[in-house]
């Protein structure tokens, strides 16, 4: 059997969490993003992409791996490639997530890919979770994780990639690693390259802390309510280019056209790091 066969029998295997939104994660949360905001109430609706505060796995301190991820081969594939990055996903706003509502998300690996990229092999898994809450709330998310070698340090740079668009917004944002500790603190993300700097340096070959590409997604979001308020994301679908590190900063970037935004993130270089879209809805609702 080959390795490729062996991986895909963890395709269709399932997994079902409980969870309650809560409001401390999210408040947490605001406070990590410097938001102006009032503390939320029972009722109020999760922010698009607040959901990942949420359903989060709590392996015991045995049975972490050396990187800090939970052992391969629970419900992930046991791929044996060192480095796992979060690669993109697709979202489907159907209902908001509301504080105090009880949820429940179930989640199916849908699909096990061995590709091979200028830099080697690459194992794209994509899980698919269905999330529904007992007030009517209801998210669908299709979640592709990446695995892959580490690069050859005399290997060349792979060419960078330009903007999309023309923005009609910016901001300007340093990753710093007290950001990327409260992050990885609040999703209970025990990944060493976000906030060991030792280990990234020395073990992953990076030339800092990495910023988490779920984050990454949510700033661009972010961006958007801070310059559209009103809007009401319906479809979100992001993919992460280049990584960033603390030791650069990073700019997002917008631009709203009828009920489609595209949505991106450059490093310090001016690189594309992510690109998105988000799709609105065509009527308000309150």
């Amino acid at each position: 059997m080959s390795s490729l066969d062996h991986l895909r029998q963890w395709v269709g295997k399932t997994e079902t969490r409980m969870d309650t939104v809560t409001a401390a994660p999210i408040d947490a949360l605001a406070a990590t993003l410097d938001r102006n905001a009032r503390p939320c109430k029972a009722g109020d609706g999760l922010p698009p992409l607040w959901h990942w505060l949420y359903f989060l796995p709590r392996p015991r301190a045995s049975e972490l791996g050396s990187d800090g991820h939970v052992r391969r081969g629970g419900f992930l594939p046991p791929v044996a490639l060192p480095r796992r990055m979060w690669a993109g996903g697709r979202l489907c706003f159907e209902q908001p997530l509301r504080v105090g509502e009880a949820v429940e998300r179930h989640s199916t690996v849908e699909d096990i890919q061995l590709k091979q990229g200028k830099s080697g092999a690459l194992v794209f898994v994509r899980v698919r979770h269905l999330i529904q809450g007992a007030l009517g709330g209801e998210v669908t998310e299709e979640h592709d994780i990446v695995y892959r070698e580490r690069p050859d340090p005399g290997a060349p740079k792979a060419p960078s990639r330009a903007a999309p668009a023309e923005a009609q917004w910016s901001r300007d944002i340093t990753p710093d690693p007290v950001l990327l500790f409260r992050y990885s603190a609040l999703t209970f993300n025990g990944h060493r390259i976000h906030y060991d700097r030792s280990y990234c340096l020395e073990q992953e070959g990076y030339p800092g802390l990495v910023v988490h590409g779920p984050l990454i997604a949510t700033l661009l979001l972010e961006g958007l309510r801070d310059q559209h308020p009103e809007a009401i994301v319906r479809a979100y679908d992001f993919r992460a280019v280049s990584p960033i590190f603390d030791t650069e900063s990073l700019s997002i970037h917008g631009r709203i056209d009828g009920d489609s935004v595209r949505l991106w993130a450059l490093n310090e270089s001016g690189e594309l790091a992510m690109e998105a879209t988000a799709g609105l809805s065509s009527r308000m609702e309150t």
